[in-house]
């Protein structure tokens, strides 16, 4: 078994194990996504399922994201965007997005030291000026503390909405040409991509849906425009590592041609 398994939880049933074994056999290590992102979805749902308090859900959801964070780490992934809270998410009750800001802050603490020694490093993208301040306090201090690192990056999309972000660069774009220091003929898709919260960032190559929803959910509008989306009905707390790897591998087989022939 390659190395980069030891990360993973062990599967407990044979067939599970040999399925693993298959999807690790299948992989080609030569034509990895440079760029995973994934609609984290599913975690209410879940726990409605099992008759327990929504709350529970998110906490077994945040386990699933432990795990894919250590398999995209361990596999070379350069980029990991997972979308953890959106702009629409504050119109749940006050309870529940008060459990999430504090899920956030719980990973951070407690994850911060092992994903620092795996080279992680940990960037935001949304309006995260507006998140509580001990949220917003908590994702500072961890990409201070990981801006260094060169493994992979874990972008966490909070307070995040990709209409928000189309409008925020065009705003930005708007001051910087009444400022002189832009003209309009020197927009183009490149100088847009810039001004968005993923600046420097390459487009996701293949963007996961879980939990049998089959819209991008105002996710990386810009950037998606050439993913590839591979969806699934499993809810985002079951989701494993024979996922992940289900995933790359049906990417691995398709043919990007971008508009273009081949």
């Amino acid at each position: 078994m390659p190395r980069w398994l030891s990360f993973w939880r062990v599967p407990k049933n044979k067939s599970d194990l040999k399925r693993l074994d298959e999807l690790t056999k299948s992989l080609d290590m030569s034509k990895l996504p440079v760029h995973i992102a994934i609609i984290m979805d599913g975690n209410g749902r879940w726990a409605t399922k099992r008759g327990l308090p929504r709350a529970m859900g998110h906490r077994s959801g945040v386990e699933s994201l432990r795990d894919i964070v250590k398999v995209c780490s361990s596999l070379g992934i350069r980029y990991l965007t997972v979308y953890a809270f959106s702009t629409e998410n504050w119109k749940r009750p006050t309870e529940e997005v008060n459990i999430l800001m504090d899920l956030l802050v719980e990973y951070l603490k407690k994850e911060l030291k092992e994903l620092h020694q795996n080279n992680v490093r940990i960037r935001a993208i949304g309006r995260t000026d507006e998140l509580p301040e001990k949220a917003s306090k908590a994702l500072v201090d961890a990409q201070n503390y990981t801006e260094n690192n060169t493994g992979l990056t874990l972008n966490l999309a909070l307070n995040y909405g990709g209409r928000n972000e189309i409008t925020d660069a065009v705003k930005l774009i708007g001051n910087d040409i009444a400022a002189g220091k832009l003209s309009p003929e020197s927009i183009n898709e490149e100088l847009i991509s810039g001004y968005l919260y993923t600046a420097g960032i390459p487009d996701p190559d293949l963007l996961i849906r879980p939990s049998g929803e089959l819209r991008i959910s105002n996710f990386l509008l810009w950037q998606a425009a050439y993913s590839e989306f591979w969806y699934s009905p499993v809810l985002w707390p079951d989701f494993r590592r024979v996922h992940l790897l289900e995933a790359i591998i049906d990417y691995q087989s398709r043919q990007r041609r971008f508009g273009g022939l081949k």
